[in-house]
């Protein structure tokens, strides 16, 4: 590769918002790091990802930064799956509500936070090739540099160059769905809501500046190019009988239910995560999401192998504790595509779910799910602790009262020791699963989940001490 080298310990190809987070990670944990973005600026084109889930908004307050969008975004009580609506408020957790908020302002609030942090981002680029060897990586970018890092990560969306050029397989199903989705004007007032009919469904309602937003089915599924207005017009027209009089669109474009996973997250010096690793149809909101969580799974793990803290074998983990996570998302988004079809035979499917869902622990443990809540990584038997998210704890010390969260702003490891550093009287409680045994002593990760449940760590350093 000719040109000027310029050195970094990680570069991450996108920046999204996977991307970003990732980014903020390893900045917070001292590593040199590097973003590849195409975008001149953070702006979004379209409406993309629309709400943030309860473990979202749980990772944000660890990092000290979750009212920067809970001030911008719209609270909900609930989920959706199918025909059910699932209750977010029992759950035990600050953040028991869905938060609805447009990816372009996601981008643009966690872009501010990472514009705080010592992370270098070549705009108006994209790296369009890259060789890897025992010592690290030489990526080479459209404006003729060059950057040499010891890892390099694709966060590049489902269209990924640095999944492919790695040769990692993407295994999955094809479309059988295409939808038109639309910021649009409308002559004649449509009737807001999610509607269906035997050619397909249609959603219709309010955006931003009193524009409408649209999905509709478009048949035939295949489409290779970019729709126009009269594509979105001929499709309304067809599953509604109306195309309300559409007119000057701010956006027109469309998304299938294609969904494909990753062979494997890790090849060499070269990971995959968000959309790279893993496309899936946007029904329950849970693309974005999952990308920010892959993320925060990846950093710490990356950052410690970067700094020789811990083997390279660390990273492995990374795919065996994410790809399943995934791996349950694409299974949800592929059932909740299925039920929207109208033939009688799934029309029965969707009544016999429906009235399974009538049971509360059926509800429970899906909104645990979706919400990401019910998340627990494999460390081994032991406390039902292990594995997963630390709940948000109001403690008390010698220095006065503090949460959990605030431990973690820096994306450092935790020890904390029950009954001599930090007490906590109230109940132990876990989404989906209820009262759970107090503690003696917890170990928490960077990215909140815990890692090792004691008796007592008297012997090991008091609260806030990095383990």
């Amino acid at each position: 590769m000719s040109g000027h080298r310029i050195e970094h310990e990680v570069v991450i190809a996108g920046g999204g918002p996977t991307g970003l987070m990732l980014a903020a990670e390893l900045a917070l944990a001292g590593v040199d790091v590097a973003i590849v973005e195409r975008r001149p600026n953070q702006d979004v084109p379209g409406r993309r990802a629309g709400g943030l889930h309860s473990r979202t908004l749980e990772i944000l307050d660890q990092r000290g930064i979750a009212d920067r969008f809970i001030s911008e975004g719209q609270k909900y009580p609930s989920l959706r799956f199918h025909a059910t609506t699932l209750d977010l408020t029992g759950f035990p957790t600050r953040h028991n509500y869905l938060l609805a908020l447009p990816q372009k302002h996601f981008e643009r609030i966690i872009a501010g936070w990472v514009a705080e942090l010592p992370v270098r981002i070549y705009r108006e680029r994209e790296v369009t090739g890259f060789v890897q060897d025992d010592a690290g990586v030489s990526v080479a970018m459209s404006d003729g540099l060059s950057l040499r890092a010891a890892y390099l990560v694709g966060c590049d969306g489902g269209r990924s160059l640095i999944r492919k050029t790695a040769g990692i397989e993407f295994p999955g199903w094809d479309p059988t769905t295409t939808w038109l989705i639309a910021e649009v004007e409308m002559a004649e007032k449509p009737n807001f809501g999610i509607h269906h009919s035997d050619a397909g469904m249609y959603a219709i309602g309010p955006a931003d500046d009193g524009l409408v937003g649209v999905v509709v089915t478009e048949r035939p599924v295949g489409r290779v190019n970019e729709p126009t207005l009269r594509d979105l017009s001929q499709a309304l027209v067809a599953v509604c009988g109306t195309d309300f009089g559409v007119h000057s669109p701010i956006f027109v474009s469309w998304f299938t239910d294609m969904t494909r996973q990753a062979a494997t997250y890790r090849q060499g010096r070269v990971l995959l995560a968000g959309d790279a690793a893993h496309i899936h149809p946007p029904q329950g909101g849970q693309g974005l999401n999952i990308g920010v969580h892959d993320a925060v799974n990846l950093g710490w793990k990356l950052a410690q192998v970067v700094k020789g803290t811990s083997p390279e074998s660390l990273l492995d983990t990374y795919h065996a504790e994410r790809h399943p996570v995934a791996a349950r998302v694409l299974r949800n988004t592929m059932a909740q595509v299925a039920l929207l079809r109208r033939d009688d035979r799934t029309q029965a499917l969707g009544e016999i779910v429906t009235e399974l869902l009538n049971a509360e622990e059926s509800r429970r443990r899906l909104a645990g799910a979706m919400s990401g809540l019910e998340i627990r990584y494999d460390l081994g038997e032991g406390h039902p602790l292990l594995g997963r998210r630390m709940p948000d704890l109001d403690l008390v010390t010698a220095n006065g009262p503090v949460r959990v969260y605030s431990l973690l702003h820096a994306a450092r490891p935790v020890l904390i020791n029950f009954g001599e550093d930090a007490t906590y009287d109230g109940p132990w409680e876990l989404p989906v699963i209820g009262r759970v045994p107090a503690p003696g002593a917890v170990r928490v990760r960077p990215d909140g989940y815990v890692a090792w449940v004691g008796e007592s760590a008297a012997a090991t350093g008091a609260i806030g001490v990095p383990a």
